[in-house]
């Protein structure tokens, strides 16, 4: 059985984009080498996505623990992402691409912060791609402030919860259809809980630099080939093809 998107329009695919570090390391470079090679593998991987079926890419740039980073590494990776939105903005629109940022944005520069609404609202007709960006964002700390205003409405949901969760900026809600974590580490790392409940899991030792579009459409492709049940079993029709 292949796997089918959770949206009408296509796949939410999010990515750890981890190994930065270790890849500079290696090539005796600094770290914010590392950094500047992983923004260039993330343009590859944007830029690839729509074409493999990806209507909704998430990918985690900041998380709130890397607050605990060396002030020097936190204020490079702080000018590489005001660079990015400054550089890609005309890529985006041209590409049809919607650009959102997930996470608080109180802790953050306040002109980095304006940017950021200024490019949301540029590219917000983009429909071929949305593209999440999650800066200084932790899943725990989302679930636990929407589930405060949840417990206080009338008729609580799963789906006003869902919505809630969008509305707070933690992101749009759509379930999560195949999370990739670069680097060879196996965990979450706090990173969209409420939304990989069901999603397929892909890690791979690829360093984050050096993951590229083609990597992206082999871990598409794996995920394509899987079974996914969402708790269930399988049609009596594939039973019978298995058989």
């Amino acid at each position: 059985m292949q796997s089918t998107p959770n949206t009408k329009d296509g796949l939410h695919v999010a990515i750890i984009m981890d190994g930065n570090g270790r890849w500079a390391m290696r090539r005796g470079l600094p770290r914010s080498a590392g950094h500047r090679a992983g923004v260039a593998a993330a343009r590859s991987v944007v830029e690839a996505a729509p074409d493999l079926g990806i209507a909704t890419l998430t990918l985690f740039a900041f998380s709130s623990d890397n607050w605990r980073r060396p002030e020097s590494e936190v204020e490079a990776l702080m000018q590489l992402l005001r660079r990015y939105i400054r550089t890609e903005l005309r890529r985006l629109i041209e590409s049809g691409t919607r650009l959102t940022v997930i996470g608080r944005r109180d802790r953050l520069p306040y002109d980095l912060a304006a940017e950021i609404g200024d490019v949301e609202n540029k590219s917000a007709s983009g429909g071929r791609l949305h593209l999440q960006i999650a800066i200084d964002y932790s899943s725990r700390s989302a679930i636990a402030h929407v589930a405060a205003g949840w417990l206080a409405d009338d008729s609580p949901s799963y789906q006003a919860f869902r919505r809630l969760l969008a509305w707070q900026g933690s992101g749009s809600g759509a379930d999560v259809d195949l999370l990739i974590r670069a680097g060879g580490e196996k965990r979450l790392s706090d990173f969209l809980l409420w939304e990989c409940a069901y999603a397929e899991l892909c890690f791979t030792e690829t360093l984050w630099p050096d993951f590229s579009a083609e990597n992206l459409r082999a871990a598409i492709t794996d995920f394509r080939n899987r079974e996914r049940r969402f708790g269930g079993l399988p049609s009596l029709n594939q039973a019978v093809a298995a058989e």
